[in-house]
């Protein structure tokens, strides 16, 4: 069009005028620099709910009791309490202030700060079953201390709650981690299954070589992808299985690698391998290679560090 030294300005044409600036039209336009424009105030994301909001004074508040343990906010619910039963005895030292109990205001005795203490409980669990009744300077400390009483226990029950549904979910997560172990142990059975049939197919040369083919290579790729999963979890433990079951999974994981080898040297000579089945046979020796005792982060017994070393020996025959 024409038109440079162009910028957006947010608060459009209206704005640019109540602002004062000058608007100039045609070829003899100076250019003039917009008003400044206030940075936005940035969201800031809570880190336990995940919910966007604007920092205040408020979202402080609660990131502040949020972050305190249990034990010290339930301790800080009961000393506050405590303090504001002193202050209800101290009101009661002044002129028409303090509690009255029957129309008797309590005085600076023993009993009077029993009966303070009593009445600060009851406010702070929002009970108020209206035998003590404040007056003066003491309603005021009542309804400060009746909107942090609940405000402080109910943070200390929300986290009751919370605990509980980490529980829960320790559960579930054990639950499904052991499932997944099962899957494990189970798919690498049918693969070692399925290798078999094709090493005992190729060796009696009876079955037509395309369809053997066919069968070795959906097996690679199961196989690719359960090795898959048994290098995640010895190279991100963030729940290791037992030993037991761990070597239960890396013995089967190496009688199917051996087996895959015995397929193919078996594979009939000049038979060209597809590109499905050098995929999958390499990612297999690339993943099991990675498997050895001084290769995993973590510290196994020495009977698992037997099937890992064996497991990456038999990696590179089959690269």
């Amino acid at each position: 069009m024409g038109y440079s030294n162009l910028r957006h300005y947010h608060g459009g044409i209206a704005d640019w005028k109540e602002s004062g600036a000058p608007i100039a039209i045609g070829s003899d336009a100076v250019s003039v620099a917009a008003p400044p424009i206030p940075p936005p105030r940035v969201p800031i994301m809570n880190r336990m709910t995940g919910v966007i909001h604007q920092w205040s004074w408020g979202s402080r508040l609660v990131e502040l009791i949020d972050s305190q343990p249990t034990s010290r906010l339930f301790l800080l619910w009961i000393a506050m309490t405590l303090v504001f039963g002193v202050f209800y005895w101290a009101a009661g030292l002044l002129h028409h202030s303090g509690l009255y109990d029957e129309g008797q205001r309590l005085d600076g005795s023993l009993h009077g700060l029993v009966s303070a203490l009593y009445f600060s409980f009851v406010t702070v669990t929002s009970v108020g079953y209206g035998d003590v009744l404040p007056r003066g300077l003491a309603r005021a400390m009542a309804i400060v201390e009746a909107v942090s009483g609940l405000l402080i226990f109910g943070a200390v029950v929300s986290k009751f709650v919370s605990r509980r549904n980490d529980q829960v979910m320790e559960e579930i997560h054990r639950i499904t981690f052991e499932e997944r172990l099962d899957r494990i142990q189970t798919n690498l059975h049918m693969v070692l299954s399925e290798l078999q049939w094709v090493s005992m197919m190729f060796g009696e040369k009876k079955a037509p070589v395309e369809r053997v083919i066919a069968r070795l290579e959906s097996t690679a790729l199961v196989f690719a992808a359960e090795l898959r999963t048994v290098h995640y979890l010895l190279y991100r433990p963030q729940q290791s299985p037992e030993e037991p079951v761990l070597a239960g999974i890396l013995a089967g994981l190496a009688s199917a690698l051996s087996t895959l080898e015995d397929c193919l040297r078996a594979a009939p000579a000049g038979y060209p391998r597809s590109q499905v089945l050098t995929h999958a046979v390499k990612t297999l020796s690339n993943l099991a290679g990675d498997i050895c005792a001084t290769c995993v982060p973590v510290v196994y017994a020495p009977a698992l560090t037997v099937w890992m070393d064996q497991i990456h020996e038999i990696a590179g025959r089959i690269a």
